[in-house]
């Protein structure tokens, strides 16, 4: 899925994504990856493009709150990623809210656990996909830069 996404955020528009997942199937498919991983991974990008709808009361505002993660949490990100979360919401790269969003996209993926870097590419598609100014120099920080490869 990791390859995928790196593939889509590197080759096609968000608008393709979000807009034409028929499209963007077909271009993965040409690009050689398997018809079952381009699927898993466009249903996990359909919940990127709808931000889950909270019923909840608005989260507080940076720094006027402490995120406890749940057990389910701590098992998939572990305390380099919920450290980079931390970081990015200390930054203001990330809301509260983002940050629910970017977590529950992350119990979302079906690795048990995930590494840092494949973290920061959930990230990256979380504000792609919110068309954030950022999004493009967040990309090159968190990959280019050091000249990251995500695993499979």
């Amino acid at each position: 899925m990791f390859d995928i996404l790196v593939y889509l955020f590197e080759n096609c528009r968000q608008a393709d994504v979000s807009h034409d997942p028929e499209r963007v199937a077909r271009k993965l498919s040409a690009a050689g990856f398997g018809e079952s991983d381009i699927s898993a991974t466009l249903h996990w990008l359909a919940g990127v493009v709808r931000a889950p709808q909270r019923s909840l009361a608005p989260l507080p505002e940076r720094g006027n709150a402490f995120r406890a993660f749940a057990p389910k949490e701590l098992a998939k990100l572990d305390v380099d990623c919920r450290g980079f979360l931390l970081y990015l919401e200390q930054s203001g790269i990330l809301s509260p809210q983002v940050r629910e969003h970017v977590i529950e996209r992350a119990l979302a993926t079906v690795d048990d656990a995930l590494a840092l870097e494949q973290l920061k590419l959930i990230v990256l598609m979380v504000l792609w996909n919110q068309h954030a100014p950022s999004s493009q120099l967040l990309a090159e920080e968190l990959f280019c830069a050091h000249g990251t490869r995500l695993p499979s």
